[in-house]
C-alpha cells in the first residue's frame, strides 16, 4: 500500500486587535508577533473613537481624528517592526458597539484587547474583556500595555 502525503496549507486566522492608547505598545507588538509565528494571520486594528480623557470638552470629530492618527501610527509600527500589513478601522466610541460593527462586516477567529493597566483603564473598569468574550463567543486575549502619546 502506497503512503500518500497531502499537504494542506494552514487556514489563515483572522484576528481583530482592539486598542487605543496602547496601540503602539511593545506589549501588543509581542502578542501580534507570537500570533504571526503560530501561522498565517490577517489582522484588523480597531481603534474606538473614545473621547480623550485629558480634555474637559471634545467633539466627536476630534475623537475620530485622534483615533485615526493612533490607528495609522500603529499600522506603520506593525509594518516596520514585523513586516506585516494590518487593516485599520476607526470605530464607535463604545468598544462593544465598535467590535460588533467590525464583526458584522467580516467574521474573525480571535479578539485581542489591548488596554491600560488596572486603575487607569476605563475598559477594565467596565469589565470589557469578559463582556466581549461573552457577547461574541470568541477567544479573547487581554494585553496590558503602557500609554503611548500620539505623534
Amino acid at each position: 500500500m502506497d503512503e500518500q502525503t497531502t499537504s494542506h496549507a494552514p487556514a489563515t486566522r483572522r484576528i481583530l486587535v482592539v486598542a487605543n492608547q496602547t496601540a503602539c505598545g511593545q506589549e501588543l507588538l509581542a502578542v501580534i508577533d507570537a500570533r504571526v509565528r503560530e501561522g498565517p494571520c490577517r489582522f484588523t486594528l480597531l481603534v474606538p473613537a473614545t473621547p480623550p480623557a485629558e480634555h474637559a470638552t471634545w467633539t466627536e470629530g476630534e475623537a475620530k481624528a485622534l483615533a485615526s492618527r493612533r490607528m495609522e501610527e500603529a499600522r506603520v509600527h506593525f509594518q516596520e517592526a514585523l513586516g506585516i500589513d494590518v487593516g485599520g478601522v476607526v470605530g464607535d466610541a463604545h468598544p462593544v458597539r465598535a467590535i460588533d460593527d467590525v464583526l458584522i462586516e467580516a467574521p474573525h477567529d480571535e479578539i485581542i484587547l489591548s488596554t491600560l493597566p488596572p486603575g487607569v483603564s476605563r475598559w477594565l473598569k467596565l469589565d470589557l474583556p469578559r463582556r466581549v468574550e461573552q457577547r461574541f463567543a470568541l477567544p479573547v486575549t487581554t494585553v496590558i500595555g503602557a500609554r503611548h502619546p500620539v505623534s
